[in-house]
């Protein structure tokens, strides 16, 4: 199992309330749509060339 750390968001009324209803269309989760959906960003990122985050 991948290890998981806890990230608070906040957003505002309007946008929680879209993607409420995007989640439930999706059947998923609020936190699992918003991790698919910020997967999905890195993923765009990257193959776009954009330069990757230094290692810490």
């Amino acid at each position: 199992m991948t290890n998981k750390r806890d990230l608070r968001l906040r957003v505002n009324e309007k946008l929680y309330a879209e993607l409420m209803q995007w989640s439930a269309e999706e059947l998923r989760s609020m936190n699992g749509l918003v991790e698919y959906l910020l997967t999905e960003a890195v993923k765009k990122r990257k193959r776009s060339g954009s330069r990757e985050p230094e290692e810490k």
